[in-house]
């Protein structure tokens, strides 16, 4: 327990409960829920969230994961619980029930859809490690990467009477898949449980940013980027990638965006809305952002905090969005990056007087008919890194054209936007 005093006031901080085992979540997860929102919302149209979650199952609580900015840590503990095979199965028949039920299971996910066990058999007994990450910098040399639970889990659940298709929506950790020496449960997931794009959370590109964020290397990322697009391909199928971005992280300065930007420039990605950071309670990233040190070390770490440079690292991550110009402008120059304006195919704006639509630039991207982000498409080829045109808009299953996407839907201020698939409902770790 901690107490702290306030002026005449405590505020105190129990200890957290042990986490539930199976038998109890299983317990939990049995009670007799409605599946609605309360008839009281009727007459109000009701709740239109309730679309993205009525038809999706939780298989999991907790994450090993420990991203910096992330407070799932705090919530539901490092050490992860998941549900039985026979729990879930129960509740997938429950739902093909459902008056509204057209044969599709949105989700078997939770905070990381693919993690199904504690990290370690030393995490069952001792709890986490209090000075060891699980994944970051590397995965633990004691990390056990099996996803056959879960994959078993997931054909049952797609086995079930009355169920048309199962989904998993609420993101994986790629850097656990690219962990695991067995391309199985990667390859049946795009086969099966991708509805036509996958979601996942690199975060940022530059090396010093993915350090205060407790994230892969973005060499990770982008050998996960290309193993998917390969399987794809082997299978035939044409199937996007969502990577989400999240700008003026601590430790992120003007240079790390404008990395981040020309790498969306060279893979021809634009996100319709990206996560600017804000501090939540509890989190590391919070801790970074209100001392400038980095409680790991105690070292300074740069925090971006004036309202100028973070608008200035948000449009850079959205370069092509006419609305964002002048801030990109001010932004490159005061980098020292004017290399990065003009008309060469690794520019990412025009000089000024130059502007009409980025898209028509050699090597630009350019957007959707609705001025909606883009995302990756299946046929990328070569080196990632090479700038290309994308305006043919039709070669989108052999090219490096992109078609719509963004974040989940419903967007809020809090950075999260639009996605083509309709009942995508919570943000990967």
């Amino acid at each position: 327990m901690l107490v702290q005093q306030h002026g005449v006031k405590y505020l105190v901080q129990n200890r957290p409960e042990k986490p539930l085992n199976r038998e109890e979540l299983d317990a939990v997860y049995a009670l007799p829920y409605a599946k609605t929102y309360h008839p009281i919302y009727e007459s109000m149209g009701g709740i239109p969230a309730i679309n993205e979650v009525k038809f999706s199952i939780v298989n999991n609580r907790g994450c090993f994961g420990s991203c910096s900015f992330c407070a799932i840590t705090f919530h539901q503990g490092r050490a992860v619980q998941s549900r039985s095979h026979e729990s879930i199965l129960e509740e997938a028949k429950e739902i093909t029930h459902l008056p509204d039920f057209k044969g599709y299971i949105h989700d078997v996910g939770g905070p990381t859809a693919n993690f199904r066990g504690p990290a370690c058999n030393k995490q069952v007994t001792k709890g986490a490690c209090k000075n060891r990450q699980c994944l970051d910098p590397s995965p633990c040399k004691n990390l056990k990467v099996d996803h056959t639970d879960y994959i078993e889990l997931l054909r049952k659940v797609r086995n079930v009477p009355g169920v048309k298709k199962v989904f998993v929506r609420s993101g994986i950790r790629y850097d656990y898949v690219m962990a695991d020496k067995d391309n199985k449960f990667l390859r049946e997931l795009i086969k099966h449980h991708v509805s036509g794009q996958l979601k996942v959370a690199p975060e940022h590109v530059a090396e010093e940013v993915l350090h205060y964020m407790q994230k892969p290397a973005g060499e990770t990322y982008e050998k996960f980027r290309q193993k998917y697009f390969d399987i794809n391909r082997q299978l035939g199928m044409n199937q996007y990638l969502i990577p989400y971005l999240m700008s003026s992280h601590p430790g992120s300065t003007l240079n790390s965006a404008i990395e981040l930007a020309e790498y969306l420039r060279d893979i021809h990605y634009q996100p319709e809305q990206v996560q600017d950071f804000y501090p939540t309670p509890g989190t590391l990233s919070t801790a970074m952002f209100y001392t400038g040190l980095d409680p790991r070390d105690m070292k300074p770490v740069y925090v971006p905090k004036s309202r100028e440079e973070k608008a200035m690292q948000r449009a850079l991550l959205q370069f092509s969005q006419p609305r964002n110009y002048d801030l990109v402008h001010k932004a490159l120059v005061e980098a020292g990056r004017e290399d990065l304006i003009g008309f060469g195919p690794r520019c990412l704006i025009k000089p000024r007087g130059e502007f009409r639509d980025f898209g028509n630039s050699k090597g630009g991207n350019k957007g959707s008919k609705n001025g909606k982000g883009k995302k990756e498409a299946n046929g990328n080829k070569g080196n990632s890194r090479d700038s290309r045109n994308s305006n043919n808009r039709k070669s989108s299953s052999r090219g490096n054209d992109t078609r719509n996407s963004g974040r989940n839907n419903g967007g809020k201020n809090s950075g999260r936007g639009k996605s083509s698939g309709k009942n995508s409902k919570r943000r990967p770790r």
